[in-house]
């Protein structure tokens, strides 16, 4: 609903699109999203990128009024990014917030879908966009890395005990209030493990999380910021919160 004179108009959404050298692939994903129609606003938040995405995140923002940037002073890590972006939407009052990969990776065509989801149902906290749920898949993968990532998914759905099969995806649609209700001041995953956290955070606070079946694709171009690093970290800390989260469950039960 359009706003006001006094108050400025809020989409039904913030996209939320952190960039680090993505010069080759910004404009295209956010040229995407804008053509949707679907009254979402597009925060580019970038991590002072050396090649010019900053710059080039400005003269779209220049151009297109539902578009607006957040310049950080330094490369701190996707989850800081997003965190940021979490507290810009909340700050100004969208109802939902959308995580969303500046390489062209994800569908912006299954936007409208999830943000739909979301709407339709109060319960539910997040909408993910999945790539292991029926209907959903990745092309230009190598068996090998589909096999890590499945693996890797099956181990953290084991593990921590939660009813999500791609709770590594970045590709999703969050409930601001649910946001507001997880401390985020308290998040302090940086890499790719900072979305299993969130998925955490979400199931254990007793939000419902719905998987969406998406086609995921390689990034247009640029290199994979996956590491060896990312993964190792994100194993070893769901295997410290698996057994955190079986430890507190066994402490709770009653002496027999």
């Amino acid at each position: 609903m359009p706003g006001s004179a006094n108050t400025p108009h809020r989409g039904r959404a913030l996209v939320v699109i952190p960039t680090y050298n993505e010069i080759d692939n910004l404009e295209g994903v956010v040229r995407e999203v804008l053509a949707l129609q679907a009254d979402l606003d597009i925060l580019v938040v970038d991590d002072s990128s050396p090649d010019g995405t900053g710059e080039l995140a400005d003269r779209l923002a220049a151009e297109e009024s539902a578009v607006s940037v957040l310049h950080r002073a330094g490369k701190e890590g996707l989850g800081r990014a997003y965190l940021a972006g979490f507290e810009r939407a909340m700050a100004l009052g969208y109802p939902a917030v959308v995580e969303l990969d500046a390489d062209g990776s994800h569908p912006t065509a299954s936007l409208p879908q999830m943000v739909a989801a979301l709407e339709e149902d109060p319960g539910l906290g997040v909408v993910i966009g999945s790539r292991w749920v029926p209907g959903g898949r990745v092309v230009d993968w190598s068996p090998s890395r589909q096999l890590l990532s499945r693996a890797g998914n099956a181990y953290a759905r084991a593990m921590l005990d939660i009813p999500v099969r791609d709770s590594t995806a970045g590709y999703r649609v969050y409930r601001s209030a649910a946001l507001q209700g997880l401390h985020l001041a308290d998040v302090h995953s940086r890499g790719y493990c900072f979305q299993i956290d969130m998925t955490i955070r979400m199931a254990d606070a007793g939000w419902r999380i719905r998987e969406l079946p998406i086609v995921f694709r390689e990034r247009r171009a640029g290199s994979s910021k996956m590491s060896r690093a990312i993964v190792a970290e994100a194993m070893s800390r769901v295997t410290v919160w698996g057994l955190a989260r079986r430890t507190r469950r066994l402490l709770r039960r009653p002496n027999r």
